[in-house]
């Protein structure tokens, strides 16, 4: 490939005058406070910055946003996520129209940024970023930028950057950086980083209202590989903005840029941690009932064998009424242990909650002490040890005070047994789905509309058989035409085939049975097609406190390739490569060693290391953020002893992902979400099984930190 030219035209000593005074102007200014008026604003690259160029700012935390821009024939899609109060990260797919005279170039990168100053009475916000560090290298740069707030909606920023952002007017060089290679992309640059001319860029924002922003800007980004592969002419290094801000906070951009052309930008953007808890439309929950003191010494109900069915009843009639079932119910003289299944409520408190003020209403007074036993898949969890007394002391307090009398403890046998005639259960839904493929490089999105039937047979609390069928309607996931040479069995990259050939197809048909071995130790296994592509046995164990942020775990999978069209057939473990016509063996037998771990503050971390689909081994590091409403924003990487070359387009499996409750969606209490995997792209290095029912987010719902995070809804 070309590398990209880099222009050596001598500094300016106005430019350098004029920035020497914005940062004087930068240094002597008090802090504004933070209002909608000072918002940041979105770059045309999806981050925080002026029109092309960046700023030092940060969105408010846990700000997610998706940007698309469009000038000259480059189109940026953008997706940015502030992982914590310093540190943003992007994701950005962009097309270049002509690219090399002809063709459409599709280009992948992702983006870091880090603030290493706030802003203060004095100072400036300064930040240092790294602009596709792990992609192709066309937008790659760098740079340190400061930004100073100098009145209400007005803002000045002034930085040094490398890269494409060191390439228009330098001023000087950090030794040699190597040229840019498009290649395969998806391995770091960090060879380039800071490295070669740098260059200065600076400009200034004004907002005088809450919807307006005007941004006129310096850049220092030539276009150079844009003018050589596509012809685009810079005459101008000055660039104008305009961003209007809707009432729903959607933002709409105009722009000038280059000297010569016009650009637009439409910013959407949410914010997980201030969306609240969903839900609300739910009827109240029922009032604890306070008991007489005379009554507490009553035990003639021990002997009342009518007495103790009549409130067991009573209580299954309170809590089905809240969507909870009461599966089984074991009464002593002061305590009372309560089986509970909650296929409702996606705040694991509120669930318990209800529950306990329904035994107030029901279970004799003499009962002093609760036990409320959640339990999935027959497996109990944790047991919610709670003291009437205190309910009703209480009950018009504010969530932890019953919290810090509350006790989580394990809950490995002592929930009771499931009553008779509960079990089995049968429970079926009809549903639309929508199945996407992205990032495919001859169409970056790809999409099928179809309608899913999917069932559960419940034979016993812990075995359960269950199944989907999918038909598709429309869609054109079934058309892609491209082929990829691999080195590796074509695991993953025969999708297209079994998108093209499955239609209907069963989505996956398996028994599973789940159990509690010991305690702390959960246990799984999985017989059938457990996946739109494979077959067999997958087999599971978890170790996880009830206490505790680790937990550690095993799975073992026995895997037969499924047939094309997705129905009751196998097909051989030969995979013959479409180019070169090669024939690779798919090994039957993979697996991994997991590690979870919750670092609080809603980060968890996972690493599963062991052998993957094609026979390769290796690890998946994975981070997730998750809030209290039930979304969950992510991003995993997986290495493994497969090289770069042989892995092919990419070079390793990564991805980002994202998880929104439906409760957000439809205003009332749900257990069901919506989880989306965004991957550059589909290869077979690197490439898991995708069983239902893995246990590790089963379990760690009803564990202390799950359930003590979403407390402040026990009284809801």
């Amino acid at each position: 490939m070309a590398d990209r030219a880099l222009d050596r035209r001598p500094r300016g000593r106005a430019r350098t005058a004029l920035l020497a005074g914005a940062s004087w102007m930068l240094m002597s200014t008090a802090a504004i406070p933070d209002t909608a008026q000072n918002a940041p604003s979105y770059n045309l690259y999806g981050s925080p910055g002026l029109v092309d160029m960046p700023s030092a700012e940060m969105l408010p935390d846990a700000e997610l946003a998706a940007t698309v821009s469009n000038f000259a024939g480059i189109t940026r899609t953008t997706l940015t996520f502030q992982i914590m109060p310093r540190l943003s990260g992007s994701f950005r797919y962009s097309s270049l129209e002509n690219f090399d005279g002809t063709n459409k170039r599709f280009d992948r990168s992702f983006d870091l940024r880090y603030q290493l100053l706030t802003e203060g009475d004095i100072r400036p916000a300064v930040a240092i970023g790294l602009q596709d560090f792990i992609g192709t290298g066309i937008n790659n740069g760098e740079y340190i930028v400061a930004t100073k707030t100098l009145a209400p909606g007005l803002k000045a920023t002034g930085g040094v950057g490398w890269g494409r952002l060191g390439s228009y007017k330098s001023f000087a060089s950090v030794g040699t950086r190597p040229a840019v290679d498009f290649g395969k992309g998806g391995t770091p640059t960090t060879a380039q980083w800071f490295k070669g001319d740098m260059a200065f860029f600076g400009g200034v924002s004004y907002a005088p209202n809450d919807r307006l922003n005007f941004k006129l800007e310096y850049s220092s980004d030539d276009y150079a590989v844009e003018a050589a592969r596509m012809g685009l002419n810079k005459t101008s290094p000055w660039n104008f903005g305009m961003d209007y801000r809707f009432k729903s906070g959607v933002q709409l951009s105009l722009y000038h840029v280059l000297g010569t052309e016009v650009g637009a930008q439409l910013t959407l953007a949410t914010n997980p941690k201030r969306l609240g808890i969903p839900g609300g439309l739910e009827t109240a929950g029922l009032p604890v009932a306070p008991r007489q003191p005379a009554d507490v010494r009553d035990l003639g109900w021990t002997g009342d064998s009518a007495k103790q069915a009549g409130a067991i009843k009573t209580l299954r009639d309170l809590a089905a009424k809240d969507g909870l079932s009461v599966e089984g119910v074991s009464l002593d003289a002061h305590r009372a242990t309560v089986r509970l299944r909650n296929t409702r409520f996606g705040s694991e408190a509120q669930a318990i909650g209800r529950t306990a003020r329904a035994m107030t209403r029901s279970l004799p007074a003499s009962i002093e002490e609760f036990v409320i036993v959640p339990v999935v898949n027959g497996m109990p969890m944790s047991a919610v040890v709670l003291k009437r007394s205190d309910l009703e002391r209480h009950e018009h307090d504010a969530a932890d005070e019953m919290l810090a009398r509350a006790s989580i403890i394990e809950g490995y046998g002592l929930a009771p047994k499931a009553d008779p005639g509960v079990y089995p259960k049968f429970t079926w839904s009809l549903m639309p789905y929508v199945a996407l493929s992205a990032f495919d490089p001859d169409s970056p999105v790809r999409a099928d509309l179809g309608v899913r039937a999917a069932a559960d047979y419940e034979i016993t609390p812990n075995i359960v058989v269950s199944g989907a069928v999918t038909k598709r309607l429309t869609g054109n996931r079934d058309s892609v035409t491209r082929v990829d040479e691999s080195a590796l069995p074509r695991v993953r990259t025969d999708h297209s085939v079994y998108a093209r050939e499955g239609d209907p197809a069963i989505e996956y048909l398996q028994l599973a049975m789940y159990g509690r071995p010991a305690a702390d130790v959960y246990s799984r296994l999985t017989l059938g097609y457990l996946e739109s592509m494979y077959g067999g046995a997958s087999a599971e164990v978890l170790w996880k406190p009830v206490g505790s942020r680790l937990a550690l775990g095993a799975e073992l999978n026995y895997v037969m390739r499924r047939d094309y069209d997705q129905l009751f057939g196998f097909q051989d473990m030969t995979t013959t490569d479409p180019v070169t016509g090669a024939r690779r063996e798919i090994p039957n037998v993979n697996g991994h060693v997991s590690a979870y771990y919750n670092f609080g503050n809603g980060f968890h971390g996972q690493v599963d290391a062991g052998r993957y689909l094609a026979g390769d081994y290796g690890a998946t590091v994975s981070l997730d953020r998750e809030f209290a409403n039930g979304w969950k924003v992510g991003a995993y990487a997986t290495f493994t002893d497969t090289s770069f070359d042989d892995f092919g387009e990419g070079s390793f499996d990564k991805g980002i992902r994202f998880t929104i409750p439906i409760a957000s969606l439809i205003g009332t209490p749900s257990r069901k979400e919506n989880a989306v995997t965004l991957q550059p792209l589909t290869r077979d290095g690197g490439a898991r099984l995708n069983v239902n029912g893995r246990l590790y987010n089963k379990v760690r719902d009803y564990h202390e930190q799950d359930v003590t995070d979403s407390w402040g809804r026990f009284w809801r």
